[in-house]
């Protein structure tokens, strides 16, 4: 069993990769796709927030958190809801009906297993999901600020996903106490994760000048230096500063993600908002004399005037 650790917002990072560059698995779905939040932890608050993420995607979308702990699954029944609910379970991944999942999420939960547990623990969750299925296992720290996946599904695993909050990062190799567990002991030279790394290390470096454009347009440009050293970077620039994957580094084929944002989503919220607040545009043949846009004659009082 888990510590069960985890806090509000602390998965958004793979949510919002499973809602943009994955969203096509639950479009796909035939029947309302069933999405498990694996070892959710003390508190359920992840696997709500993963429901409210989906629903946009699709409106039928049905989350099931599991865990181990019998009193954590009794303690969330409370917030179980329509497309919501909680059950008791592992890597076997009970679900009523038989139903395969789409994607099963399980996030600092094999980090606390053997990395020689690794193995059986994909091989049991992947032979239960659907035909288009996925499994992502990662890691992310405390406040979900940086985190990395691996993406696994029938044929093993296909993708390294790395994801940061770019305001402050010193360098990308940051990340390396955040690998996943099939990954975190093979840091080391010889390695292709520890190459990986390097690389990206070594880019950002060579990259310090592009930082005065901001830090988006470095690490956009670490991105493309590194795919073209020879990493199999996947896609390209997104919205909110960063890449998207190429295959795991486990395998020197393998492909590698790579996603940033320099601020959090709530400031540029608030800055968009901001800019919606500006003052209507004075009437045609009149000239702003006040924060409202009045004219002169419709305002004669106007400070401004």
């Amino acid at each position: 069993m888990t510590r069960g650790t985890t806090a509000p917002n602390r998965l958004r990072r793979v949510d919002r990769w499973l809602a943009g560059p994955q969203a096509w698995r639950l479009r796909r779905s035939t029947g309302p796709p069933v999405v498990v939040d694996l070892g959710y932890g003390s508190s359920p608050v992840t696997a709500v927030e993963l429901l409210h993420r989906l629903r946009p995607v699709r409106g039928d979308v049905e989350v099931v958190g599991i865990e181990i702990d019998q009193a954590r699954v009794a303690a969330a029944r409370d917030l179980e809801q329509p497309g919501l609910r909680f059950g008791h379970g592992g890597f076997e991944v009970p679900l009523a009906g038989g139903a395969r999942p789409v994607v099963v999420r399980a996030f600092n939960v094999l980090r606390q297993y053997g990395e020689e547990q690794v193995p059986a623990a994909w091989a049991a969750v992947v032979d239960r999901l659907a035909g288009n299925g996925l499994l992502v296992d990662g890691t992310c720290d405390e406040v979900g600020r940086r985190a990395a996946w691996i993406a696994v599904d029938g044929d093993g695993p296909q993708s390294l996903t790395i994801s940061l909050r770019l305001a402050g990062l010193a360098r990308p190799s940051e990340v390396a106490e955040r690998l996943p567990k099939a990954l975190i002991h093979r840091n080391v030279p010889g390695e292709p994760v520890h190459a990986l790394l390097i690389a990206l290390d070594r880019a950002w470096e060579r990259q310090a000048a592009v930082a005065a454009y901001g830090v988006r347009q470095r690490f956009r440009a670490t991105a493309e230096a590194v795919r073209a050293a020879g990493w199999p970077v996947l896609d390209g620039p997104r919205r909110g500063g960063g890449w998207a994957s190429s295959p795991s580094p486990g395998r020197r084929s393998g492909l590698v993600r790579l996603s940033g944002r320099s601020r959090p989503r709530s400031a540029r919220c608030r800055a968009r908002r901001t800019r919606r607040r500006r003052p209507p545009a004075a009437a045609p043949g009149t000239r702003r004399c006040c924060p409202s846009g009045a004219s002169p004659r419709a305002a004669p009082r106007c400070a401004h005037r």
